[in-house]
C-alpha cells in the first residue's frame, strides 16, 4: 500500500528540524526582550471568524468542514483573526498595551508552487492598544532586530502609510467597497489593472495622476518633503503624512535607519488604518516578501471596542529559505555508550542515565551490535565521545573513553566519567 503525504505538505527530518528550532528560539528570545509573551490559539476556528474578516470568497481558499454537531469550522488560514478573537474573549479588560506573540501552522487550499504550501508556519506578534506611531516604530524595529539577530543579510524594510492613499480616494467620494478594491489592486502591484480599474471610476485627472505618482514613490525619508508639496488640497492625506513623518522620526530614535519609504504598499481591507510595512529579501525572486505588518482595527470588525493594534508576521518557511542554513551532518548526541559484553549492560544503562542527568545528550547501543558496527553507528549519529564498558575495565573500576574526532582513547575511573564528560561537553 502506497501512502504519501498530502499535496502541499512537507516532512521535516532531523537536520532541518534542528535549524528550524534554532531560528524559532532566536525569535522567541528577541520578542521576549521587547516584552512580548507567547499565546496559542486553536488550529481550527468558527468559519465565520474568517468570512467576517475577509468576505465569503475566502471559503474557496481555506480548509473548512462541518463537525458532528453541525458547526461550520475551518483550519486557520492565518493568525491575526484568531488573536483578535482571543483578545475579545479573554483580554478586553486587561491593562493596555498588551504585547503577545505566536508561532503556529496555518492552512490554505491553494495551488502548491515554489515557496508556497498548503500547510505553512507564521511567527508574529500583536501590540494591542499601543499609541501610534510610537507603537508602530517599536514593532517595525522588532522585526528588523529579529532578522539581524538571525544573521540574515540583504533584507530590505519598506514602510508606507495607507492614510495617504485613502485620503485621495476619500476626497473623490469613492465608496469604501470600491476603495478596498483599488487598494487591493495596488497591493498586488498590478499597474495595468489599476489603470483599467480607474478608467471606470469617477475620479479627477489630478487625483488619478497623483495616485499613480505616489504608488511609485520609493526612497529615503527625504521623499516625504516632495510628497507634501503634492498633497495640497488633500487634508486627510496631509494628516496621514504628518503621522508618517512622526513615525519616521521615531524610527530614528529606535536606531533604525536603513529602511525605504514605499507608498506603494497597500492593503485591500478597510480595517487597516495606518502605517504598513513589508520586509523583502530580493534574492528570493518572486517569493521575496518574508514579512508583512501594519496597524489595524480588527476587533471592531468583530463587534468589539475600537482599539488599534499593530503587528506583523514572518512567513517562517520563506524566512528559512532566506537564511540558507546548512542541512549537512548533525550531531544527534554528544555521547554514545557501548556495552561490550552482555554482562556489562546493566552498568552501561546506569552510566547512560547518569550522563543524561547532568544535561548531556547521550544514547546507548540498543541493538546488541558487535563493537565495530556499534562504533560505526556512533560515527553515523555524530557522537563526539563513546564510552565502552568492558568486563575487565569494570572489574578494575574503569571504563574506556574514546574521542571520535581523532580515534584516541583512554581508561577513566568509573566514578569520574560523568564529571569528565561534563567538563568537556559543557565548557
Amino acid at each position: 500500500m502506497d501512502i504519501s503525504r498530502p499535496r502541499g505538505t512537507r516532512d521535516f527530518l532531523f537536520a532541518e528540524m534542528r535549524n528550524r528550532k534554532e531560528v524559532e528560539n532566536v525569535l522567541r528570545r528577541t520578542f521576549e526582550t521587547y516584552g512580548y509573551h507567547e499565546i496559542k490559539t486553536p488550529i481550527f476556528e468558527d468559519l465565520k471568524l474568517f468570512t467576517v474578516k475577509s468576505g465569503e470568497e475566502v471559503v474557496n481558499q481555506i480548509y473548512h468542514f462541518t463537525d458532528k454537531g453541525g458547526r461550520e469550522l475551518a483550519l486557520r488560514p492565518e493568525l491575526t483573526a484568531p488573536v483578535a478573537r482571543l483578545y475579545m474573549n479573554e483580554m478586553q479588560r486587561e491593562p493596555k498595551p498588551i504585547k503577545m506573540y505566536y508561532f503556529g501552522s496555518c492552512f490554505r487550499y491553494e495551488r502548491p508552487q515554489a515557496g508556497r504550501f498548503r500547510q505553512f508556519w507564521q511567527f508574529g506578534c500583536e501590540l494591542i492598544g499601543g499609541r501610534s506611531p510610537l507603537a508602530e516604530a517599536e514593532v517595525i524595529t522588532l522585526a528588523a532586530e529579529s532578522l539581524r539577530r538571525l544573521g540574515l543579510e540583504g533584507f530590505e524594510v519598506h514602510v508606507g502609510h495607507l492614510g495617504i492613499l485613502r485620503g485621495i480616494l476619500g476626497r473623490e467620494n469613492i465608496g469604501d467597497e470600491l476603495q478596498d478594491r483599488i487598494m487591493g489592486i495596488i497591493d498586488k502591484g498590478d499597474v495595468d489593472e489599476l489603470e483599467s480599474c480607474l478608467d471606470g471610476v469617477e475620479i479627477s485627472p489630478e487625483s488619478r495622476d497623483l495616485l499613480m505618482n505616489l504608488i511609485g514613490t520609493h526612497g529615503g525619508p527625504e521623499v516625504l518633503n516632495d510628497v507634501r508639496g503634492l498633497l495640497e488640497g488633500y487634508p486627510e492625506s496631509l494628516s496621514a503624512l504628518d503621522e508618517f513623518a512622526e513615525l519616521v522620526d521615531t524610527l530614528e530614535h529606535f536606531g533604525l535607519e536603513d529602511y525605504h519609504v514605499n507608498l506603494g504598499i497597500a492593503r485591500g481591507l478597510d480595517y487597516y488604518t495606518g502605517a504598513v510595512f513589508e520586509i523583502y529579501v530580493p534574492r528570493l525572486g518572486a517569493q521575496r516578501q518574508i514579512c508583512g505588518g501594519g496597524t489595524y482595527n480588527l476587533v471592531e470588525t468583530f463587534g468589539g471596542e475600537r482599539v488599534e493594534s499593530t503587528g506583523f508576521a514572518f512567513g517562517f518557511d520563506r524566512l528559512m529559505n532566506a537564511l540558507e542554513m546548512d542541512e549537512g551532518d548533525m550531531r544527534m548526541v554528544d555521547v554514545f555508550v557501548i556495552p561490550i559484553h552482555e554482562s556489562t549492560l546493566p552498568e552501561a544503562i546506569r552510566i547512560t542515565q547518569e550522563i543524561r542527568s547532568v544535561g548531556i545528550a547521550a544514547d546507548m547501543d540498543l541493538a546488541g551490535r558487535k563493537l565495530r558496527k556499534a562504533l560505526s553507528h556512533a560515527d553515523h549519529i555524530g557522537a563526539r565521545f563513546v564510552v565502552l564498558t568492558g568486563e575487565r575495565d569494570l572489574h578494575e573500576g574503569k571504563v574506556t573513553l574514546r574521542d571520535m574526532e581523532d580515534a584516541s582513547q583512554e581508561a577513566v575511573d568509573r566514578t569520574e566519567i560523568v564529571d569528565r564528560l561534563k567538563k568537556i561537553c559543557c565548557e
